[in-house]
């Protein structure tokens, strides 16, 4: 049971928006001063806080009449509290002042900082991770997130943030502990960046950098934290971070990662955790109260053990508040589900992206929900059946956002009776509650005391009162939409000192010149607030703006912005930032920004009237050759031995990454793998046919390693379609090469076979013979998965041939290997060792270990065929070192596998089940489906 559910209806948060929720609805408290007032109770609650004290923490320079306000304030919040009575809640006064009579349990703070006292004497660092974890995800904000002007409350909120610090960086220790490095680096690089004199965190980025075998990364954090020493706080880093340093220069021993046995039986007995993948609530989220309380009525008053409805459809115009409603609810009933929350937006209403697919929204679920790659079903039904699976016997929360119709939200709706899903959409979706009993919430714009107390939030009462004319004057312009109103907010607040009657008087004039603030289309009058936002931009700025329309999403690197916008980097990130404080651009993460639909919308609207057709193209092609050029690097870091196909050189402007090695490679892909595919059917859609091709090219290594083959298809799909329209013969042959490539492993064989067949046939025209030879070479792995092992022979051989006349030697290597195989498979060993050795010594020549540790795996299973049982075993063990040094797990495990049979051939039963064991370790820890068929063969040879 969550801590929560025990402890009445009643929850005080300070660790955010201070707020009060009785029985699941959230109590209205007032204007800044009182809620601040009601944090401070709270935060020393069962004792009594004087009235002086009060008055302290509320004020830098406190009003003649502040205790009186004070009073005032008491008064009301006892009001505002009737309705917790009930639940034990008293505002009481005492001789030495007030006091608030409530469990600290129900004050977020307190529970906070008992859950991490807790987690400190766990002795198992994932245990602790995960306890550190939970008690994190109290936080929905900065502390004492409300207006707090007085200095002592600032030093409360200071010191509840620099607990916050603490119990992150007690949480990364665990998880070092438990040797997740890899895990912790993005992390640890985002609060260095906020906290550079921070030296426990600096300490922790620097290992987590060494243990991830970046050691010049790991240098490179110090010295800039030794600089930021210096330069803010004039001191040298401490005896512990100076230590840390010299011991990474000698690389002690010391400082290596927990041995991968324990980690393996670390991750074997720690479940997967919850996903918590809700954006962050609003920060100054008002109103709505009738409709939080029909959803929290939905839940019941109990546990959320019994039904709950299926689905609720949360409908309205643009900008009206849709999702901030879902996600604020979903955010104060989270612990009603604790097998997590789910959060994907559906695209419905994009302009410049496809509406996202049922079942790839499913695929992002079960990414989630911790399913590997692996276990996915490639087919569009088993993969929405698998997910509807997953979460049958579940308590999650779902929420759908921005649906475009019925029919995408219908396969993701579940039969689960204590699962909820919220979706969110412009359209009423009547289907859904015609046809599936879905409820409808409809939501119209705020009333205006909603709009006032929105107003009051933001601005506070006092810098209201002298205005009040000019804030309803703000509000009707507004047209008392969310969207609009938090817009014009955000420019009051960033100009405190300009009166409220100037930002009206500007926004009348917007009104007048693009007639957008009217009571016609909703996205009009977002439109017009937009505008007066994008005006006071700059001018570069603004251009750089106008040109992120044509992006097609999800998101963008400030790297890709620069090129896009044809700006130095340096020009970019200033831009970018600009546009972020504006509202005009979100950063989504560190680096990485997202636009709104609507502003996606507005951006290019904007774009398409203020910018040439020349202008737009030219700031295409840079863009594309960006992705490109970068993702041409990449490919070729991930697979040295693949050829390279031939780019034009980058348009002026252009201006794209070169990943140092194959870790950063790998890392720019993992970054970029949803961009690319938009930017290869964007390119494919603008008339940049070559460019959707051959990007469509550099994804396939990715996508082959990380086991997308869906991705792979749909890119190599829209190339080849490209490249027929403008008859490309090298677009469309390497295209038919990755799309056979793709329904291989998709199970899809004989379009496989079709697909390489065709790419045979217009290579052979185009006289690449070594792409030719590639092509046999897969033609070769197709017959074989048909069964057809004479065929994949003979189509080895005629690889081999092919290489042999252009002196190209890993591929004359790799096709060795191949008939070798295919030669043991039909079960003749001596040749199969004869063509093994002959690939095994090219390879070495090469320096290819990958290749030789294949072609090791190969001999032994020649040799065992043979007889040769001690040399198999000498040729498995020459693969497993291969692979342990080159980190692949699988490969490793497979022929793992292999030596048990071996072993189990000599008689070694013993051996052959440590062997099996083994094996059986690592494809556990990747969740691998091939696990189940070692622990049969376990099973059997006990």
């Amino acid at each position: 049971m969550d801590e929560r559910e025990g402890q009445g209806a009643v929850e005080f948060r300070v660790l955010g928006a201070i707020e009060v929720i009785v029985n699941g609805r959230t109590v209205h408290l007032g204007p800044p001063k009182r809620r601040l007032l009601l944090a401070l109770l709270a935060l020393e609650c069962q004792h009594a806080v004087s009235v002086d004290r009060l008055v302290d923490l509320m004020w830098d320079d406190p009003p003649q009449a502040a205790r009186r306000v004070v009073f005032a304030h008491i008064a009301r919040l006892r009001a505002a509290l009737a309705g917790a009575a009930a639940c034990g809640v008293e505002l009481l006064s005492t001789p030495s002042g007030y006091v608030l009579r409530v469990d600290s349990a129900q004050v977020d703070a307190h529970r906070f900082q008992r859950q991490v006292a807790a987690a400190t004497g766990v002795a198992d660092p994932l245990a602790r991770a995960r306890l550190l974890g939970e008690a994190l995800e109290l936080w929905q904000g900065s502390a004492l997130e409300d207006p707090a002007t007085g200095p002592g409350a600032r030093n409360l909120a200071r010191g509840l943030e620099n607990l916050r610090l603490s119990a992150m960086e007690q949480r990364i220790a665990a998880e070092l502990a438990a040797g997740r490095h890899p895990a912790v680096v993005a992390e640890l690089t985002q609060l260095v960046a906020q906290h550079p004199v921070r030296e426990q965190l600096v300490g922790q980025l620097m290992l987590a950098l060494y243990r991830c075998g970046d050691i010049s990364a790991a240098l490179q954090v110090y010295r800039r934290a030794r600089a930021d020493l210096a330069t803010q706080l004039g001191v040298d880093p401490g005896s512990e971070l100076t230590a840390l340093h010299s011991s990474l220069l000698r690389r002690d021993p010391s400082l290596a990662a927990p041995p991968p046995a324990a980690i393996a039986q670390q991750e074997s007995s720690a479940p997967d955790p919850a996903p918590r993948q809700l954006p962050a609530s609003i920060r100054h989220f008002t109103g709505r109260a009738d409709q939080l309380k029909l959803l929290h009525d939905l839940l019941g008053n109990g546990d959320a053990g019994g039904s709950v409805l299926a689905a609720v459809v949360i409908s309205g115009t643009a900008g009206v508040g849709k999702t901030a409603l879902a996600v604020h609810f979903s955010h104060q009933a989270a612990h009603r589900f604790p097998d997590g929350q789910l959060y994907v937006n559906l695209r419905g209403f994009d302009p410049a992206a496809r509406p996202l697919h049922p079942a790839a929204a499913a695929r992002l679920f079960l990414d989630a929900l911790g399913v590997p790659p692996a276990r996915i079903p490639a087919d569009s039904d088993a993969c929405l059946a698998m997910y509807r699976s997953r979460l049958a016997d579940t308590r999650t929360l779902i929420v759908l956002d921005n649906a475009r119709d019925a029919e995408q939200v219908r396969p993701l709706l579940l039969g689960a009776p204590r699962c909820l899903v919220l979706v969110t959409s412009r359209d009423r979706l009547s289907g859904l509650v015609a046809l599936d009993g879905a409820l409808p919430l409809a939501l119209d714009l705020l009333t205006l005391d909603e709009a006032r107390e929105l107003l009051a939030a933001r601005l506070g009462a006092e810098r209201l009162a002298p205005e009040r004319q000019a804030a309803e004057e703000l509000i009707e312009l507004c047209a008392r939409l969310p969207l609009a109103l938090n817009l014009a907010l955000a420019r009051a607040v960033a100009s405190a000192g300009t009166p409220l009657s100037t930002l009206t008087e500007q926004l009348r004039d917007t009104r007048r010149r693009l007639d957008l603030l009217s009571a016609g289309e909703a996205a009009a009058d977002v439109r017009a607030v937009l505008s007066w936002s994008y005006y006071a931009v700059d001018a570069s700025t603004a251009r750089a703006f106008r040109f992120l329309g044509l992006h097609p999403g999800p998101d963008i690197t400030a790297a890709a912005a620069a090129s896009l916008a044809g700006l130095p980097h340096e020009q970019t990130r200033a831009a970018l930032e600009q546009l972020s404080r504006a509202h005009l651009l979100i950063e989504s993460a560190p680096g990485r920004y997202v636009f709104h639909d609507l502003l996606r919308a507005y951006a290019r609207e904007r774009v398409l009237s203020d910018d040439t057709d020349d202008d737009r193209q030219a700031a295409r092609h840079r863009m594309f050759d960006y992705y490109l050029h970068t993702a041409h690097a990449a490919s070729i870091l991930l697979n040295p031995h693949r050829q390279p196909i031939t780019l034009s050189k980058p348009c002026i402007g252009a201006l794209p990454d070169h990943p140092a090695d194959h870790d950063e490679a790998l890392n720019w892909f993992t970054d970029e793998q949803s961009v690319l595919v938009a930017i290869t059917q964007c390119a494919a859609e603008t008339g940049f046919p070559d460019h959707s091709w051959q990007l469509a090219w550099t994804c396939t290594t990715f996508f082959e390693r990380r086991g997308r083959w869906q991705d792979l298809a749909t890119v190599q799909n829209v190339a080849l379609d490209a490249a027929r329209r403008v008859g490309n013969q090298d677009g469309r042959a390497n295209a038919h090469y990755g799309l056979a490539r793709a329904y291989s492993r998709l199970g899809r064989l004989d379009e496989a076979h079709t697909n390489f067949l065709g790419a045979i046939e217009l290579f052979r025209d185009l006289g690449d013979r070594i792409r030719q030879a590639r092509t046999h070479l897969g033609l070769a792995w197709i017959r074989d998965l048909q069964g057809c092992a004479d065929d994949s022979l003979d189509h080895a051989r005629q690889a081999y041939e092919l290489a042999r006349t252009t002196e190209n030697q890993a591929i004359q290597a790799n096709a060795l290997n191949a008939m070798g195989w295919y030669h043991a498979q039909l079960g003749d060993g001596r040749q199969a060792l004869l063509h093994c050795r002959q690939a095994l010594t090219l390879q070495q020549q090469l320096g290819d270990r990958n290749g030789q540790a294949t072609t090791w795996d190969s001999l032994g299973y020649a040799c065992h065929l043979v007889g040769q049982y001690e040399e198999a075993l000498v040729c498995y063990r020459n693969a497993l070192d291969l692979y342990s040094g080159l980190g692949d797990r699988y490969n490793e495990a497979d022929t793992l596998t292999h030596l048990a049979e071996t072993h189990q051939a000599v008689g070694n039963t013993a051996a052959a089940q440590d062997a099996w064991h083994n094996a059986l370790s690592i494809l556990d820890v990747l969740q691998h489906p091939h696990a189940d068929r070692v622990r049969a063969r376990l099973v059997r040879t006990a």
